[in-house]
């Protein structure tokens, strides 16, 4: 999950990972994680995105592209603003959390991964597992919490030159703990994401955004609305059957995440090239994403308009 950049927001601009944040606003929250804890960020944050929302319009824009469709009735000019708010301070307090976690350890967080075991199960199976991933929550947190499977865990995750927000795990000298397979590199670090699985290790994907201009797309209808997401993790589990676990991560309280399995996705092996042979598969994706957004509106947070792609 990245702070979304305004190159993201501007018609028919190809998504960047460039934060709208700076070094130096980074650099001044972590003092306050390390001054006051989570608590005197939070505050802070409050403050800040209260100008962010009022005197940055792209902020605003940012918001709608998913307020609208989730919230197609809301009409009201200061219930609008007030929903753009409650979107951003979502996106803040994620941000926070990610870094405090970063910077104080597992003991700034609470993660309840009820569903943990049946992970190792299907790693068990001996096909390697494929985590599908959605930016809601604080997922960056909750592959940390997959360290304790005893296995490698890889995640797929691009890392612009501008791009400031990620590193959080790297504040306080801790070591991130997973692997990352950045898609910019050639062929998209597909090889990469092909050994890890014929190792019979652990593959985290993002599913609801493309990168670039990948051809490897299928639309499906999400709220209401035409999207282009991304077929490669589908054809990768489809190389050797390897399951697919679709894991979304919410908020329960300050300090406390949830971690579920959304759903298990099996998808046969060997069925070839074709993108549209995975529509059924893609399906259950989005429908797993669907579901969540209508239990927790407010973690969603991909600020990117993925609408834009359709057509």
């Amino acid at each position: 999950m990245h702070a979304e950049s305004r190159q993201g927001t501007l018609p028919n601009a190809q998504w960047s990972s460039r934060s709208v944040g700076k070094r130096w606003h980074r650099a001044f929250f972590a003092l306050l994680i390390r001054i006051g804890g989570r608590r005197l960020a939070y505050v802070m944050m409050y403050v800040v995105t209260v100008w962010y929302v009022l005197f940055r319009p792209f902020v605003r824009r940012s918001c709608r592209y998913y307020l609208d469709r989730r919230f197609p009735t809301v009409r009201n000019p200061l219930a609008r603003l007030w929903h753009d708010y409650r979107r951003a301070t979502a996106l803040g307090g994620a941000l926070i959390d990610r870094g405090s976690y970063g910077i104080l350890g597992p003991r700034a967080l609470d993660l309840d991964f009820p569903e943990g075991p049946r992970l190792a199960e299907l790693i068990d199976e001996g096909r390697g597992l494929i985590i599908l991933n959605s930016h809601v929550g604080c997922w960056q947190v909750a592959m940390s919490a997959l360290s304790h499977l005893r296995t490698s865990v890889s995640i797929v995750m691009h890392h612009g030159a501008a791009d400031i927000d990620p590193r959080w795990f790297q504040c306080a000298g801790r070591q991130v703990p997973f692997s990352i397979i950045d898609p910019a590199q050639d062929m998209g670090g597909i090889l990469k994401m092909i050994a890890v699985l014929e190792q019979k290790h652990v593959l985290g994907l993002m599913a609801d955004r493309v990168f670039g201009n990948d051809p490897n797309t299928l639309e499906a209808s999400f709220l209401g609305s035409g999207v282009r997401f991304p077929v490669s993790p589908y054809r990768l589990a489809s190389m050797q059957g390897t399951p697919i676990a679709v894991v979304f991560s919410f908020k329960t309280g300050f300090s406390c995440y949830r971690i579920q399995i959304a759903r298990v996705i099996r998808v046969p092996a060997g069925l070839g090239r074709s993108n549209t042979a995975y529509a059924p598969y893609l399906q259950q994706f989005v429908e797993a994403l669907e579901d969540f957004v209508s239990a927790h509106p407010w973690q969603f947070l991909n600020f990117h308009d993925m609408w834009q792609r359709s057509g």
